[in-house]
């Protein structure tokens, strides 16, 4: 052969590699189905291990593998040292190969149900779901859980791989019996798509090429599948949708929204608008790395200019003017809790959905789903791996399509905001449509205005600490002073306002979220009023002061941590509460079997072990700056 022959051999070669597909697939289950297995005999079978992993395995597999003297192909994808100790998969593992007709990229989830917030991470970026059963156990709880979050967040298309069919015998009774046992679980989750294969990850039947062992199954290989599924999703006629990533400013005469395109297509001189302020422009410019273009279409990376001067930043959402999304700010959500500490309606979190960050919570749980039977139950709060459907209100208005419209614009996680953890992924469904019918109505008369006429300064003082610190005390006194000075106030007291604001709500987690975001919205509007308004609240949880602090101006909200021992509490005991609670005929009394969270940056901090309660009002007054 000519060298001219070879080195156009070579190039072709290169070509065909650099511009065949990838597919990104999951492998999920319960427990001990067989997933790193199966993903450990596709990367030896495809000749994608190189001598020394070979050799690393073989020993591993004398260390610490469970099929004798025989390769343990787990051992190549439970990398961590506790996995391999346990023979399970804790976290995702990412593992990449090729064929000659595709490209790979498979993540190994964890079968526990404690690591599934683990699963939804590596489903969140797949465009197929293998879904492992044993054939000697059928579709368990795990599964069923699995397949619940895959249809969630919107994966088309699933393999069912029926695993260890060498310990039944390669029976065709027992992968009739599972393929029909889900086929009626993907009916109810809306998997339309689903391709059953028996397997032996173990022995490779029907892993690469069809097996001798299942002469009466037709179909496909798994690796065969995987090879020819297609995965792009049918032609949409969405409008033109661009996330903004990055505000592009090399040098003054230059600015352009960099971001990529979600759907549809931009061309030069398309009118577009910028979301959710609704300011129009055109296109005047598409950037991108290798030059200018005149139009770009779904997936491409680009930097647009406008030819006007819109404000547009980090977040928003440039769209064709003539289709674009909606706004709203309250919506019906799936949502699939990953926190350690439960989700309570009510409490305050960061949504965060493409680039874009907003003050969040749930404010109510319609149901809870059973993964089991797909029932919907009555829940107040979530915990850890629990899926549910729920209203979200968000504090500012965003630009969003439904999830199984547009994933960039319908997908969101929620974080915490002390731990800055994600503690949920969820869905958009569909706006609520209160919330786009309701705006700010204009009042000539402000806040500015009520306090000038007031002569003072609207103020919050915030009041918390255990039952019986003092709080109610200390906060009557600095009323009285501050009314003997003139001033205008109020005092919120907790056991008064659950006379009639809050006499629906109890003592529990959820209650007491509701409390405060009630109470804290009854003080931010006495503000607005002009008045310094006194809060007492026990408001045992940080997160919701947080809250209660964030709907005021800077300067505006003084946390005063009226600090008293249990002890000393407890030993007053005026309304013989703690006595109760000790007795178990109280429940969910905070120091006794429901947390008190310390604040830690209080403006005031107030001993009630060293100062008699007349001197700690005088400070309070003092901080004021009123004397």
């Amino acid at each position: 052969m000519r060298a001219d022959d070879a080195d156009a051999q070579v190039a072709a070669y290169l070509r065909q590699h650099e511009t065949k597909g990838l597919l990104r697939f999951i492998t999920c289950g319960s427990v001990d189905d067989g997933k790193s297995t199966l993903i450990g005999r596709l990367l030896h079978d495809t000749k994608r291990l190189f001598d020394d992993q070979l050799r690393a395995l073989e020993a591993d597999s004398r260390r610490h593998g469970t099929q004798g003297d025989a390769i343990d192909f787990a051992l190549l994808v439970d990398g961590l040292a506790a996995e391999r100790e346990q023979g399970i998969t804790i976290d995702v593992a990412y593992r990449y190969f090729d064929t000659d007709a595709r490209k790979f990229i498979v993540a190994d989830c964890p079968g526990h149900e404690q690591y599934t917030r683990n699963m939804a991470t590596g489903a969140s970026t797949a465009d197929v779901a293998v879904v492992l059963v044993d054939a000697r156990k059928g579709v368990l709880a795990q599964t069923r859980r699995h397949s619940y979050i895959v249809s969630l967040l919107g994966i088309r298309h699933v393999l069912l791989a029926v695993n260890k069919m060498d310990l039944v015998g390669y029976d065709q009774a027992v992968f009739d019996a599972i393929v029909a046992s889900y086929g009626d679980l993907a009916a109810q989750l809306g998997i339309a798509q689903v391709q059953a294969v028996p397997l032996s990850a173990l022995q490779g039947d029907n892993m690469t090429s069809a097996s001798a062992a299942t002469p009466w199954y037709p179909g496909p290989s798994l690796l065969g599948w995987l090879e020819t599924v297609e995965v792009a999703p049918p032609p949409r006629q969405d409008g033109f949708r661009l996330p903004v990533q990055w505000v592009n400013r090399p040098h003054q005469d230059f600015r352009g929204f960099a971001g990529t395109v979600a759907a549809g297509v931009v061309a030069v001189g398309d009118e577009v608008v910028v979301l959710p302020s609704g300011r129009r422009s055109t296109v005047a410019r598409i950037v991108t790395a290798d030059g200018d273009l005149a139009e770009a279409g779904e997936g491409r990376a680009i930097t647009l200019a406008l030819s006007d001067e819109v404000d547009a930043s980090r977040g928003d959402v440039i769209a064709a003017a003539g289709d674009p999304p909606e706004v709203a700010d309250q919506f019906a959500a799936h949502l699939l809790w990953m926190g350690d500490e439960r989700l309570l309606p009510g409490r305050p979190y960061l949504l965060q959905v493409g680039a874009r960050t907003v003050g969040a919570s749930v404010t109510e749980i319609k149901h809870k789903v059973d993964v089991n039977t797909q029932e919907h139950l009555a829940a107040k709060h979530l915990e850890l791996n629990e899926v549910a459907y729920c209203n979200l209100h968000l504090d500012q208005p965003i630009a969003f399509e439904p999830y199984a419209r547009n994933h960039a614009l319908g997908g969101f996680i929620l974080v915490d905001r002390q731990s800055n953890a994600t503690v949920a992924a969820g869905t958009l469904d569909f706006a609520l449509r209160r919330a786009g019918n309701i705006h700010w109505q204009h009042l000539d008369v402000d806040k500015a205005a009520r306090a000038r006429i007031k002569h003072q300064q609207p103020r919050c003082l915030w009041f918390t600490g255990l039952s019986g610190a003092g709080k109610s005390t200390i906060a009557n006194l600095v009323e009285k002073k501050l009314l003997a000075m003139g001033q205008h106030t109020y005092l919120l007291d907790g056991d008064n306002i659950r006379h009639g604001l809050n006499k629906d709500l109890g003592f529990t987690d959820e209650d007491r979220v509701e409390n405060i975001r009630r109470v804290a919205e009854v003080a931010r509007l006495m503000t607005d009023a002009g008045l310094i308004v006194l809060v007492s609240f026990i408001s045992p949880f940080r997160a919701e002061r947080d809250m209660a602090r964030s709907l005021f101006a800077p300067g505006e909200f003084l946390e005063v941590f009226v600090d008293t021992p249990l002890a000393v509490a407890e030993a007053r005991d005026v309304k013989g509460l703690y006595a109760k609670a000790r007795r178990g005929e109280l429940r969910n009394f905070t120091g006794i079997d429901s947390p008190y969270e310390a604040p830690e940056a209080p403006e005031l901090r107030l001993d009630t072990g060293v100062e008699a309660p007349a001197r700690l009002a005088d400070q309070v007054v003092a901080a004021l700056g009123l004397g």
